[in-house]
């Protein structure tokens, strides 16, 4: 995880959200001319809440009106408009120009900014803002579009800060070109590929011990091919369809001999390649999972062909995989979703096993934390995925398999049959587990908790007649987490979910058991993600000696406002039990380090050598200050801590005072990549690998406290926060 610019993800967050797109034959409206009940049609904000946006139809640089973004309110932050069109054009550089005028800017900046999504360039001219009052003034902004990687051009204004500004008269062009005589892209051959748009013509895979064992190794050297051919990498090929092209012929053959020759000849076909060896100067993480190619008994004519695609010199770019700039993670590209398929036929369902086992397999940084032989996992769901009888088993399958790489990031996203396969109904009573029970901890809804007549620290027992027990075992195959806390973190918030208006529970309260039916509700009226909401002041003093951070709702612009109260305790606490609402985590590490020091260093892998992981460098976090804290240091984490919280964790642990106390963490770091399979299906993966500076795992582990502190049934019935307790009593001991 790159020090990014809070704003680039700002907009990366809201634009994904929000962004429209305008036809090829709308007009651009970057001039704000056309209007619609008095706003500018096709264009879009975000930002805080503190700023009013408007048209001036008194002050315009051309035209008859202006846009205006205007500081109106109490707390200081940004915000934007945005104009989205797709990015359709061939050409090496995309520029925005357009005129801004303001007035009164102070603690910011304001300026324009483009984005050319997904993640390939992005400037808000940050580094050159516009202060103070101006005149309107013409500014520009200049990227490399690539083409082969860019979806959308996003452009707009952006006020940081306090005073008004006005935009006008935006224009884009491609190198040189306005947007109307600029070049448009040509679809690659892939693209051209349709025939097996609608189906894949195999309704049906007859399956028995051979036959399984064929299908993996083709399943096995599909992949290998689609990440490692040159032909393939140029987008000459739509390598799914190549797949239904090649399979019926495959599974007709009766011999070893004939399906290796048909191989030989299939690679034959898709053209000679220069090949170059491969010099790694970095240092290695893990290395390709490539013995198979010598290992299965292939025919060597078959062993040399793979072997020399191994070597193949591949070049900087793929038709089916990038990298984000600036950060490394993969980024799954041109792979169709497929969206009109809920229930793919055999074919698709087969393609979908071999798209998400070969991404895990090549561009998984944690591949080898799965614990077992990946290449036996693809065997084993071969017939879960070719056998599956409907929607609801295919969706199970997938899950079940997305599951087995053991990543907190990973899971299925809003897809309908997961949803009513689960239900979408649930008590008004959010559970943890505590002490190994389901305790109620809280209500999803205050009044209708309430009706429950269930109070915080019951312990529920059973559900429908089903012990909690047998539940979560039933459930831990298809809970994708990164370790068992986490799977249990994410157990509970559906333990009470379900598709029916009663639920009967038995819970124990004081030893007591008791059996009731309770309502259930539908997210309209329960508040399911209570556990996550952080309301809570950024800062706060819980005595003149110990001060308090939550790290979820604490901003960059906070810091300096209270660093001068907090500097001199003698004790600082800073709570990482939520998702951190911004990027403070140098600007903090700057007040506290004595010195600059390492707390992360990363693993990524290339188009050149997949599935080669190299470590980068590492990073540091804080500065060398005589300034620097001088108090004890305690960071609160718990199984609610994941991704970016555990990254803030790392960077402030290496203060030399500091005590982390809590529970395991949820053990998945790295920004997320994105993967798309047949059905509309929606996953993703922790994208690049995240270690301590000496190479100590992060993933799975999580971020391990010093001292173990969890709640307790008794505190949570007494409504205590006893690993806060726990910070202010290790800050007031001596030693």
């Amino acid at each position: 995880m790159k020090r990014i610019s809070l704003l680039l993800l700002i907009c990366l967050f809201a634009l994904s959200g929000c962004s429209q797109t305008q036809n090829s034959n709308s007009v651009l409206n970057l001039d704000f001319e056309n209007l619609s009940k008095e706003k500018p049609k096709g264009w879009l904000s975000f930002g805080s809440v503190d700023y009013k946006l408007s048209i001036d139809s008194t002050s315009a640089q051309s035209g008859k009106n202006s846009a205006v973004i205007e500081y109106h309110g109490n707390n200081k932050d940004y915000k934007a408009w945005a104009y989205t069109i797709p990015a359709k054009y061939q050409g090496k550089k995309v520029k925005l120009t357009g005129y801004v005028k303001t007035e009164n800017i102070e603690d910011g900046f304001a300026g324009l900014w483009m984005r050319i999504d997904p993640q390939v360039a992005f400037d808000n001219m940050s580094k050159r803002g516009i202060k103070g009052t101006t005149d309107w003034t013409k500014y520009e902004i200049v990227l490399d579009l690539k083409p082969s990687r860019a979806k959308q051009i996003v452009v707009g204004g952006l006020l940081v800060g306090k005073g008004k500004m006005w935009i006008d008269n935006l224009r884009l062009t491609i190198d040189g070109n306005v947007l109307e005589k600029a070049s448009l892209k040509k679809e690659s051959l892939a693209q051209q590929d349709k025939e097996f748009d609608k189906s894949s013509l195999i309704s049906d895979i007859k399956l028995n011990k051979e036959k399984i064992n064929e299908l993996q190794s083709l399943g096995l050297i599909w992949g290998f091919l689609k990440y490692h051919h040159p032909a393939i990498a140029a987008g000459n090929y739509n390598w799914d369809y190549e797949l239904f092209r090649i399979l019926p012929k495959y599974m007709a053959l009766t011999s070893k001999q004939e399906r290796e020759a048909l191989i030989c000849e299939w690679i034959k076909q898709l053209g000679d390649f220069k090949t170059k060896e491969k010099v790694i100067k970095s240092e290695i993480k893990i290395k390709p999972d490539l013995d198979w190619i010598v290992n299965s008994n292939y025919c060597q004519d078959l062993i040399d062909d793979l072997k020399r695609i191994e070597i193949a010199k591949r070049e900087d770019s793929h038709y089916y995989i990038d990298f984000v700039a600036g950060v490394g993670n993969p980024e799954f590209q041109n792979e169709t979703p497929y969206p009109d398929m809920n229930y793919p036929d055999a074919g698709f369902r087969l393609l979908s096993l071999y798209r998400y086992w070969n991404m895990i397999q090549y561009y998984f940084p944690y591949k080898n934390l799965i614990e077992e032989d990946w290449k036996v996992v693809l065997k084993e769901f071969v017939s879960k995925f070719v056998d599956a009888k409907n929607e609801k088993e295919y969706k199970l399958a997938c899950l079940e398999l997305i599951a087995r790489v053991h990543d907190t990031h990973a899971n299925i996203n809003g897809d309908k049959a997961i949803k009513k396969y689960r239900g979408d109904r649930y008590a008004a009573l959010q559970i943890s587990f505590v002490e190994n029970q389901a305790v109620v901890t809280d209500y999803l809804n205050q009044s209708l908790g309430e009706k429950t007549g269930l109070v915080n620290g019951d312990a529920i027992n059973k559900i429908n007649d089903q012990t909690v027990t047998e539940i979560i075992n039933n459930r831990l195959k298809y809970t994708p987490a990164s370790n068992y806390p986490t799977q249990l973190r994410n157990i509970a918030t559906n333990l009470l979910r379900t598709k029916d208006s009663l639920l009967k529970i038995e819970y124990t309260r004081d030893d007591e058991s008791i059996t009731k039916s309770i309502k259930t509700y539908s997210t309209k009226e329960v508040n399911i993600y209570k556990r996550y909401e952080n309301k809570d002041s950024c800062f706060r003093m819980i005595n003149p000696d110990i001060a308090y951070i939550n790290n979820g709702t604490l901003k960059r612009s906070d810091i300096s406002k209270f660093w001068e109260t907090a500097k001199n305790t003698k004790g600082l606490i800073i709570d990482i039990r939520n998702y951190p609402s911004d990027f403070p985590i140098y600007d903090l590490s700057n007040c506290l380090m004595p010195k600059s020091t390492p707390f992360v260093k990363f693993s990524k892998t290339s188009i050149e050598s997949p599935g080669l992981f190299t470590y980068t460098k590492p990073l540091k976090a804080g500065k060398n200050s005589k300034d620097a804290y001088k108090g004890k240091l305690i960071i609160i984490v718990n199984e609610v801590s994941q991704s970016s919280a555990e990254f803030h964790a790392m960077a402030y642990r290496v203060y030399p005072n500091t005590i982390v106390i809590g529970s395991t963490t949820a053990g998945a770091d790295g920004n997320v990549s994105a993967i798309q399979l047949p059905g509309n299906i929606s996953t993703m993966i922790s994208g690049i690998g995240v270690y301590y500076p000496d190479g100590s795992e992060t993933q799975r582990v999580g971020i391990i406290p010093d001292i173990e502190v969890k709640p307790t049934i008794e505190g949570i019935k007494l409504k205590k926060d006893e690993l806060l307790e726990k910070a202010i009593e290790l800050i007031n001991q001596e030693n």
